[in-house]
């Protein structure tokens, strides 16, 4: 009884507070609460009908989607088997990517996490090439480095007149202290 009362709201502890037995308990809160399970029903069944891959943004989202609703209907009593998870992958697969849902369909995968291990792999890469081309298009050359810049231009070492007029000896580069002779 402690234990039942500990997870109650405080409304529903006040309520019940004169009820002694927890079975009778138990039996009040069922009765109260045993639509709860119709509502979640339908709204799992409208959910599990409407989802579709294509209108997640991630492959991550979707998958977090896929696993509320078939716990929704697990709480119910219907079962979601693997089978029914992998159809509901690829028959709402993107319009797009006809021959990639075809590729993964003779995969012949047989466990659901197989081919969301692959679609999130997949998306993985496809975000680091599209970071990639951003950063640098393509057929553009990547900017020399200044310290190899620095260096080229100042080998000399000696320090004549040039060195006095603030010209030569490795002005603006590193000077190996930790320090920078620059401007």
């Amino acid at each position: 009884m402690i234990f039942i009362r500990c997870h109650l709201d405080e409304g529903l502890n006040s309520e019940y507070l004169t009820i002694k037995d927890p079975l009778i308990l138990w039996k009040a809160l069922k009765n109260r609460y045993n639509h709860q399970k119709m509502v979640i029903l339908l709204r799992a069944h409208y959910e599990w009908t409407h989802l579709r891959i294509q209108d997640f943004k991630t492959i991550a989202e979707y998958n977090s989607a896929m696993f509320r609703i078939s716990s929704q209907l697990k709480l119910c009593g219907e079962a979601i088997i693997e089978k029914d998870m992998l159809v509901k992958i690829f028959s709402t697969f993107y319009a797009s990517n006809v021959l990639l849902q075809q590729q993964y369909r003779e995969r012949a995968f047989i466990e659901y996490n197989q081919p969301i291990s692959v679609l999130l792999l997949v998306e993985q890469n496809n975000e680091l090439l599209m970071k990639n081309h951003q950063s640098r298009p393509t057929g553009s050359a990547p900017l020399p480095e200044m310290n190899d810049v620095c260096l080229d231009g100042n080998t000399t070492s000696s320090r004549g007149n040039n060195y006095k007029r603030g010209r030569g000896h490795k002005r603006g580069c590193w000077n190996g202290k930790g320090k920078n002779d620059s401007v």
